[in-house]
């Protein structure tokens, strides 16, 4: 595929399962990633749902037809005022189709949205080491460092 090919970013919905499917074989490629993307996909009646809901957002980037990139985030509400923050908890190009401007359009795409929702800001986190995510989101965004922890939830 050529560079000259036009990118498209659509907003998946309910009706987009084959492309919500295609989206999450990115991810398990992008991310070297197979357990968590493949390995237990979710049924089409929990991504219908998911990609109904008013609080979930998945964009992808197509180049004829195929997901050749996206980004899964979700809206939070908060309380201390009324309005609402974006997370983007993945965002992955094809390793084919990187530094095409692909990531950028996506959040270009995702800023129309949260102005549409009045959200406030958009933020999201990248891994120490991870380059190219840093340099993106440095470029688009204010860094602030902080800390991460996974707290284990004791199923018994």
């Amino acid at each position: 595929m050529s560079l000259s090919e036009p990118i498209s970013i659509q907003q998946l919905s309910a009706n987009d399962l084959a492309q919500m499917e295609e989206l999450l074989a990115v991810f398990s490629e992008a991310f070297d990633d197979f357990d968590n993307y493949s390995s237990a996909r979710p049924s089409a009646s929990y991504l219908k749902r998911l990609l109904s809901s008013d609080y979930f957002i998945a964009l992808a980037a197509l180049k004829n037809g195929a997901v050749v990139g996206g980004l899964a985030a979700y809206e939070l509400q908060k309380f201390e005022q009324e309005r609402s923050e974006i997370y983007i908890y993945d965002l992955a190009v094809a390793a084919d189709h990187r530094r095409e401007g692909i990531a950028t359009a996506l959040i270009q795409e995702l800023k129309k949205i949260a102005v549409e929702r009045s959200a406030y800001v958009i933020y999201v986190q990248a891994d120490l080491g991870d380059d190219p995510a840093i340099a993106l989101y440095t470029k688009l965004g204010v860094r602030e460092d902080v800390l991460h922890f996974d707290i284990a939830v004791d199923c018994k």
